[in-house]
């Protein structure tokens, strides 16, 4: 069986590099002005060619995404940042709206295309629709069912992409308009305030200023909050249907959400057609569970599911793992590490490297960046420390959140 293509966010080049580092085959990532993920870190014009190098010498690919809905007074951007792409030279660019289409056809006609979300593809006349225009790759609705993708693939060319994992939007494929309204801040120009995971009281109309919580127990329910999508149980399912890239969903996520599902799905991908049945490790399941989530749900792939299935009970983000730091180098034993959090002498810790999963560590030497012995440091100190055998430059350190709780407690 084909493998297909594990498609990763890239919202900064930090995220970028540590996607690949952990075994993306390709990266998305865009300017703020035209992506839908404005408030993340992204990339300015010159960044972004940068980035594309980046990924290119690695051995990934880049695509850009540029899947906003435009109102007239973007177009001339836009149009300039077709040109900055046409000598940058991504894998691909990902859009949604027709003139827009357009304008990459009329200016860059050789780059691919493909089609986002965002243009909600739900049925075989769509995809034929943009297979005449010349897209190379559709990003298909959220919408769709396994039984769904099959009928597309048996009768369609074209490269088809779905996500696999991250949040999902409670609207038609990403379109929101929540968030407009409250906040007059467009999902569909980047700037979503997540307007879907507050949480809502009633008010009754004759009684202004008596607030009435909404809750089916002690902790309240998120009516327009849906679980996260996980398909990592049903990735064979997805290729047999003729998927041809998995995307996770998370440009807004940090490096240790980044790195530990893109490790996650890259095991998972290369499992696919490597033996007589796909076989899900728990350790994979117990990977995804250690980062922050509202729960896991299969979406829309396998029909309707019980109401339970799609909505975030409330709870607080599960999240069982902090990231202690980043290792920067690797010499004589020892690792040079930028820190994300405090650290001391004595400390267990894990390593997201391969063949060390599970399995924790104690700190017994750290030193400071003049080489002198510490008990303790703290967030964007470098330190050194003691490594076992088989750690990389840019693997992550990680230790369980109990752990410093407790100690911060004593």
């Amino acid at each position: 069986m084909k493998r297909p293509e594990l498609l990763a966010p890239a919202g900064d080049l930090e995220k970028l590099r540590t996607a690949i580092h952990y075994g993306a085959d390709a990266v998305y990532l865009g300017d703020s002005r035209f992506s839908l993920r404005g408030k993340a870190g992204n990339f300015g014009p010159a960044e972004l060619g940068d980035a594309i190098r980046f990924a290119r010498d690695h051995g990934a690919k880049a695509y850009v995404t540029m899947n906003i809905f435009p109102h007239n007074r973007d177009i001339p951007g836009i149009a300039e940042h077709i040109d900055l792409l046409k000598e940058a030279r991504p894998d691909a660019v990902i859009l949604s709206d027709p003139g827009v289409f357009s304008m990459v056809r009329e200016r860059a006609p050789e780059l691919g295309i493909h089609i986002s979300t965002q243009a909600n593809i739900t049925n075989l006349q769509a995809v034929k629709f943009w297979e005449r225009l010349g897209a190379r790759r559709l990003v298909l609705s959220r919408e769709l069912s396994l039984d769904e993708i099959r009928d597309i693939r048996s009768n369609s060319s074209l490269e088809l992409e779905t996500f696999v994992h991250g949040s999902i939007c409670i609207s038609y494929s990403g379109r929101c308009y929540i968030s407009s309204f409250l906040t007059a801040r467009s999902a569909n120009q980047g700037a979503c305030t997540n307007s879907c995971r507050w949480n809502y009281r009633l008010m009754e109309e004759k009684r202004p200023g008596e607030y009435f919580p909404v809750f089916e127990d002690e902790r309240g329910t998120y009516l327009m909050s849906s679980k996260d999508l996980c398909m990592i149980e049903h990735l064979a399912d997805l290729a047999a249907a003729g998927v041809d890239s998995f995307k996770i969903e998370g440009r807004m996520k940090g490096i240790n959400y980044v790195a530990g599902v893109v490790k996650t799905y890259r095991e998972a991908v290369d499992a696919i057609g490597s033996e007589i049945a796909y076989n899900v490790k728990e350790r994979w399941l117990a990977e995804l569970r250690m980062f922050s989530s509202r729960g896991y749900t299969t979406g829309m792939f396998f029909g309707k599911q019980p109401d339970a299935g799609y909505n975030f009970d409330g709870e607080s983000y599960r999240m069982s793992h902090e990231l202690v730091g980043v290792v920067l180098d690797v010499q004589d034993g020892l690792a040079r590490v930028g820190l994300r959090n405090r650290v001391d002498k004595q400390d267990r810790v894990g390593y997201l490297s391969p063949g060390l999963e599970g399995r924790l560590f104690e700190i017994s030497t750290m030193k400071d960046s003049t080489g002198a012995d510490i008990s303790s440091a703290r967030n964007e100190d470098i330190v050194y420390v003691n490594i076992p055998d088989g750690i990389r430059p840019y693997d992550l350190i990680r230790r369980e959140k109990s752990f410093r709780e407790l100690s911060d407690k004593e």
